[in-house]
């Protein structure tokens, strides 16, 4: 058997607190207090590759070719005074519509090639028990990223650790932007879709031109957002300073590592038409006026002639 590897590789902080996303994926959560300390579970210090000494994972690291069988550690801690019993299991990562990080419902992917030496574990009290587990990655496996969850549940609450699994082979960094459009005159929303097999994290860049010239110019910047591997995510960049009568070019351009590019565009017309139903208004009222002023002298002067 193959024992995982890890290494730093980019940003982990979503990664990191997927924990949280656990906690709305399934289940409740207990009202944590100072005077009940809550258990939890986390990657065994000291499994994979560094010592003891150096370890302190924020999520599980796995690497291997198809077919291979990898294997590693969690730790559950109870730090209560009764026993405790939870159940393991594993789980797929996703992308909610607005980006963030969840899990499926039901597991297919890495979630499904999760093996525990004990799925319902006792704890007693003040005690860690660390539970072996393997992950099998299939022969028929794609290459790339395949994201996943240790889910714990015990105590009425679930808690979990991440696991980022890599299947050896050709990687491709690729996304397309698409369906721009300018919501409300205060925002622009936009899809992105990884084409690719690797988790990326995207820079975005926005430019509007007017009539008269640039009216919006955002340099690139990186986004809270962890796109992962075919997964298609809605997003949302906020203009307050939206011109209130222009026509204008709205380019979305979206890079992340790798090479991954591209850009969409739209066509937005701006009018101010609560001012203009109002001068409207006044016209029409004018042109009622005068209609009626026009209609009474002449009526006046009709009557007078025929006297």
């Amino acid at each position: 058997m193959s024992r995982t590897r890890r290494r730093n590789r980019g940003s982990y902080g979503a990664w990191a607190l997927m924990g949280a996303a656990l906690l709305v994926w399934g289940g409740t959560a207990a009202p944590a207090t100072a005077a009940q300390p809550q258990w939890t579970i986390t990657p065994s210090a000291g499994a994979g590759t560094r010592p003891a000494t150096d370890d302190g994972r924020p999520y599980i690291y796995a690497e291997g070719t198809p077919g291979t069988v990898l294997e590693d550690k969690v730790a559950v801690t109870n730090p209560t005074k009764k026993p405790l019993r939870v159940t393991l299991r594993g789980a797929d990562a996703d992308n909610r519509t607005d980006g963030t990080l969840d899990l499926r419902k039901k597991a297919k992917d890495t979630g499904a090639w999760i093996t525990f030496a004990e799925k319902n574990v006792k704890i007693p009290a003040r005690t860690r028990a660390e539970v072996p587990f393997t992950v099998t990655v299939p022969a028929g496996a794609t290459p790339g990223d395949h994201p996943g969850a240790i889910v714990a549940s015990g105590g009425g609450r679930d808690a979990g650790v991440s696991v980022r699994l890599r299947v050896g082979g050709p990687t491709l960094a690729a996304l397309t932007v698409e369906h721009v459009r300018v919501k409300d005159g205060d925002s622009i929303a936009y899809d992105v879709v990884n084409r690719g097999n690797t988790t990326l994290t995207p820079r975005l860049a926005v430019r509007a031109d007017g009539v008269f010239g640039s009216v919006l110019d955002r340099r690139a910047r990186t986004l809270p957002v962890e796109l992962l591997p075919g997964r298609r995510v809605t997003l949302t960049e906020p203009w307050p300073g939206a011109p209130a009568l222009d026509s204008v070019d709205v380019k979305v351009t979206v890079t992340a590592g790798g090479g991954a590019a591209d850009s969409a565009t739209t066509t937005a017309r701006f009018v101010p038409w609560g001012v203009l139903g109002g001068a409207l208004a006044v016209l029409a009222g004018a042109g009622c006026a005068a209609y009626w002023y026009v209609r009474t002298h002449r009526d006046r002067r009709d009557r007078g002639g025929t006297t």
